[in-house]
C-alpha cells in the first residue's frame, strides 16, 4: 500500500466514497454528486499549496493505481478553535484488509516528520466500530463524546487525539 496526493482524475473515487449511502451512513448520508467535481478541484488546489494533505490509498495488487480510499489531514477551523484533524474512508471491497489502519499510521508518520500538525484530532461516529478501532490500535487517546457538524448534519462522535 502507498499514499499519493489527490488528482483531478480521482473524481470517480470521490463519487463512490461521498455519494454512496453505505459509505456515508456514519456521516449523515450521501452528498450530492453535482458538487464533487468542484470538491476535487478545491482539494487538488489545497494540496498544491500544502494547506492540507489529501492522500489516496493505493493498495498493492493486480490493479495498478486502483484507489482503495482516502486519508486526509487538515487544519479545522471552528468558532474559538483551530486544530489539526484527520479523517479516512475505505471503499467496501477494500475494507477488512488493514488498509485504513496502515494509511492512518503512515500519514501520522509523515505528520510527525513534518512537525507542524501538533495534536491531531479524529471524530469517528460513536457507532463506527472500525474507525474507533483504528484510533484505539494506533494509540489515540479517547477524550469523550461530542457533537460534530459535518455537511450540515450533527453527528454523535468520539473525540480522539494523538500527538504528532
Amino acid at each position: 500500500m502507498w499514499l499519493r496526493d489527490v488528482e483531478l482524475g480521482d473524481l470517480p473515487a470521490y463519487l463512490r466514497m461521498r455519494c454512496d449511502p453505505v459509505m456515508m451512513a456514519e456521516l449523515g448520508g450521501p452528498l450530492p454528486a453535482d458538487g464533487m467535481a468542484e470538491k476535487v478541484r478545491r482539494d487538488v488546489a489545497g494540496v498544491l499549496t500544502d494547506d492540507h494533505w489529501i492522500k489516496m490509498i493505493v493498495p498493492d495488487g493486480p490493479e495498478p493505481g486502483a484507489v482503495a480510499g482516502t486519508v486526509t489531514l487538515w487544519t479545522h477551523e471552528e468558532p474559538g478553535a483551530s486544530y489539526s484533524e484527520i479523517g479516512w474512508m475505505v471503499l467496501p471491497e477494500f475494507q477488512g484488509q488493514g488498509l485504513g489502519k496502515r494509511a492512518v499510521r503512515e500519514l501520522l508518520r509523515l505528520a510527525r516528520a513534518d512537525g507542524r500538525w501538533g495534536v491531531v484530532h479524529a471524530f469517528p461516529a460513536t457507532t463506527n466500530a472500525a474507525s474507533n478501532g483504528i484510533c484505539r490500535s494506533l494509540e489515540f487517546t479517547l477524550r469523550g463524546e461530542r457533537r460534530t457538524e459535518f455537511a450540515g448534519c450533527s453527528l454523535l462522535t468520539n473525540h480522539w487525539t494523538v500527538e504528532t
